[in-house]
């Protein structure tokens, strides 16, 4: 049993402001002089970018649905070295998962499986008396998950704040902060959600404001209380030495990587070499090249200019593992806001963006060898996308409940929207890196 003083950050629904929340949170327990690391419900890439922005260090996924909760405890352990306290912030309301209430992936069952405390973000604007009724049932709702406390959101005035405490005092809940409806405070969104750190955040001085509303030592006292973090289990190997060079995709274009599977993949052998498909010509000397998630539709002009790029993806020879965004930008061509841009042609098909999203977790069944499969083998992921693109004569996987097939594999390239979570199948990337190995060798 580990002492890991550590606390939750969940809230009624969606759109309450759980981000913008635990940034200030995660402002203001530094200003305390916390080592504060940062983690994210769910198969989120984007709200733990801004996470990991305030901590400064990386935020890493919890997901009981991909993880068992030993080993979402053991990754826990794992990134609270050199840290003080951790912050988990949840996904959309306290208990929406993959299905029903308290289901594999939602904030309560992580939770649970932390033995962590809660602090219930409420969207106060528009109630004062109403708080109690909130925070006092979703407190009472499930027994394995213990409520702390609320953190008022969209606050109008030191008034109404003094009325929402008074609320909750009475309900047997402490008010542990509060933030104004300020939107210097809020972070903007795009189609797929906020938009990514370093492309937009609150600005310093209001978050700053924003943390000093926010009571860090009753925070501190909450986590602290967290008691003794039940047995965790080991979810990385231990580290090999190098056994292949990983071209790795990284730049505005494509920037959805779970740390997790960047971490892991070096354990087993991978030196990573970043590059831009966006500013680079040429890709690094490398043995396999990934090409995981992003925005390709708002860089489409400029991928396709890039031709250099494009050919020496075309030309390289060595396993390609390519996710959702990176799926597209090797498709044919992508179609968006009418217009078409070639593409690097590896997956057969034009990528077309949609009004409507594709969105959720994915148990699937791979139904050909790949770089990171045999046929048969079942791993999981998640997709969260707008664009559209046939899956053709070789798809890659169907769901394992037989309702769709999906992606690209000719045994060498895997092209799918699916998100893969390697930590949950590692033998998937030691095969990735095993097939890294034999395209090494066969170069000489």
């Amino acid at each position: 049993m580990t002492e890991l003083p550590r606390v939750v950050v969940a809230a009624p629904g969606s759109g309450a402001g759980k981000t913008t929340v635990t940034m200030a949170l995660i402002a203001a327990l530094r200003a305390a002089g916390e080592r504060v690391q940062p983690f994210k419900v769910g198969p989120d890439y984007i709200d733990p970018s801004h996470l990991a922005a305030a901590a400064g260090r990386p935020a890493f996924n919890l997901d009981t649905f991909f993880l068992a909760a030993a080993q979402v405890r053991g990754l826990f352990a794992h990134a609270m070295r050199g840290a003080t306290v951790g912050v988990v912030e949840g996904v959309m309301g306290m208990f929406d998962g993959r299905s029903g209430a308290g289901e594999a992936g939602s904030t309560a069952d992580a939770a649970a499986a932390l033995g962590a405390p809660v602090v219930l973000v409420v969207d106060a604007a528009g109630m004062a008396g109403s708080i109690a009724a909130v925070a006092r049932g979703f407190a009472d709702f499930d027994p394995r998950v213990r409520v702390g406390g609320v953190i008022a959101n969209r606050v109008g005035s030191e008034r109404h704040a003094e009325l929402l405490g008074e609320a909750l005092e009475a309900a047997g809940l402490p008010l542990l902060g509060w933030l104004p409806n300020d939107p210097a405070v809020a972070l903007p969104g795009r189609h797929l959600g906020l938009v990514l750190a370093g492309e937009a955040a609150p600005a310093p001085e209001a978050l700053a404001r924003a943390a000093q509303q926010i009571d860090a030592g009753a925070v501190l006292r909450l986590a602290r209380g967290a008691g003794p973090l039940p047995a965790p289990a080991p979810v990385f190997p231990g580290r090999q030495p190098g056994r292949i060079r990983l071209a790795w995709a990284e730049d505005a274009a494509f920037r959805f990587t779970y740390p997790e599977t960047r971490e892991l993949l070096e354990r087993l052998g991978a030196e990573i070499l970043p590059f831009s498909p966006l500013a680079d010509t040429a890709l690094p000397a490398a043995d396999a090249l990934y090409i995981g998630g992003g925005y390709p539709e708002l860089h489409a002009e400029a991928l396709a200019a890039n031709r250099p790029m494009l050919e020496a993806i075309r030309g390289f020879r060595g396993p390609v593992l390519a996710e959702c965004g990176g799926y597209m930008y090797l498709a044919e061509a992508l179609e968006t806001e009418g217009r078409r841009y070639p593409m690097a042609g590896l997956a057969p098909g034009v990528a077309r963006m949609a009004d409507r999203p594709v969105l959720g977790y994915r148990d699937v069944v791979a139904l050909a060898a790949s770089p990171v499969a045999e046929a048969g083998w079942r791993l999981r992921g998640h997709e969260f996308h707008y664009a559209r693109l046939e899956p053709g004569s070789r798809p890659a996987w169907r769901q394992a409940d037989g309702t769709a097939v999906e992606g690209f594999t000719d045994g060498r390239v895997l092209a799918s929207f699916i998100h893969l979570y390697l930590l949950a199948r590692p033998r998937a990337a030691e095969r990735f890196i095993a097939a890294g190995e034999r395209a090494r060798a066969a170069a000489g």
